[in-house]
């Protein structure tokens, strides 16, 4: 392996993990198999920072990733119930192969330096094949920062198919909501905003409405399962709320479901009233002022 992946600095990505008991040994120390169980986790999550559904993606590319190589570099041992910060970046996209280097810190301290190597392939023969442009631009993209989607704001008339997948996946067949519940007049004339993967996948939605003068409504909110946690519902929130503030409405409110409000407090929305259902489903009035 090369010399020293060096400060956290290195990487702009980053798995949060928390050691478990059987993962450690009889002195508590992590065995060192589990290490490579953490960059493969890290991975997973690696992709969904991308907006990029893994399995339905490499789907629509006609390829996958196999893993030709992977190595660890050990420095120090984590403990039991230590929290570990996975770095991953791509370091490295060759013709049909991408290399990503890893780093295993608890604070700032390296403990375990990481390699993996995988090859772009047919699934069929598993032979070989150029890394797809988009997938490599994509990769390249992220590593230097720049954003990964595309949200468009729009009327039904432009977004609603692109809408109405994400929320037929979410809601219908998902959450079990009844289809007469979640179609209504409101998405003729309400301001829609639609996340797009670099495959032009649509992967999140929402919406605004008027609920009263100078006040706005977001609802249908709903992001692909697979690609939670991975910020989309955030941006999506975000661009809403400042079409809102653009057209001067003075206040956003909506109906979270009380599983989703703890990320709603986190975007500055306050709880008001008592709690209710809406569809079946445990739901809170919470607001945020625009000033």
């Amino acid at each position: 392996m090369k010399k020293h992946a060096g400060a956290r600095a290195d990487f702009r990505f980053f798995h949060r993990l928390r050691v478990r008991w059987a993962e450690v040994d009889m002195q508590k120390i992590v065995f060192n198999p589990h290490y490579l169980m953490y960059f493969d986790t890290a991975i997973g999550d690696y992709w969904r920072v991308l907006a990029f559904p893994y399995e339905a993606g490499m789907h629509r590319l006609g390829g996958d990733l196999y893993v030709k190589k992977a190595g660890v570099e050990y420095h120090a041992s984590a403990r039991y119930d230590d929290e570990l910060d996975i770095g991953l970046r791509c370091e490295r996209i060759g013709n049909s192969s991408l290399q990503f280097r890893g780093g295993v810190f608890r604070g700032e301290q390296l403990l375990v330096e990481g390699e993996l190597i995988y090859v772009y392939a047919d699934p069929a023969t598993q032979t070989s094949q150029p890394v797809p442009q988009v997938l490599r631009q994509l990769l390249l993209d992220y590593e230097a920062g720049a954003g990964v989607v595309d949200i468009r704001l729009g009327a039904w008339q432009q977004l609603g198919e692109a809408a109405r997948a994400v929320r037929t996946e979410v809601f219908l067949q998902e959450q079990q909501i009844p289809v007469e519940l979640e179609w209504d007049v409101d998405d003729a004339t309400a301001v829609h905003a639609v996340a797009f993967n670099r495959l032009g996948m649509p992967v999140g939605t929402a919406r605004l409405l008027q609920h009263a003068p100078q006040v706005a409504r977001i609802g249908r909110m709903a992001v692909t399962r697979v690609l939670r946690g991975g910020g989309l519902g955030r941006e999506l929130l975000s661009a809403l709320v400042e079409a809102a503030r653009q057209r001067g409405d003075r206040e956003v409110m909506l109906h979270a479901q009380r599983s989703a409000e703890g990320f709603y407090a986190r975007q500055g929305f306050v709880p008001r009233g008592q709690p209710f259902d809406e569809a079946g489903i445990p739901h809170i009035e919470m607001a945020k002022a625009l000033v």
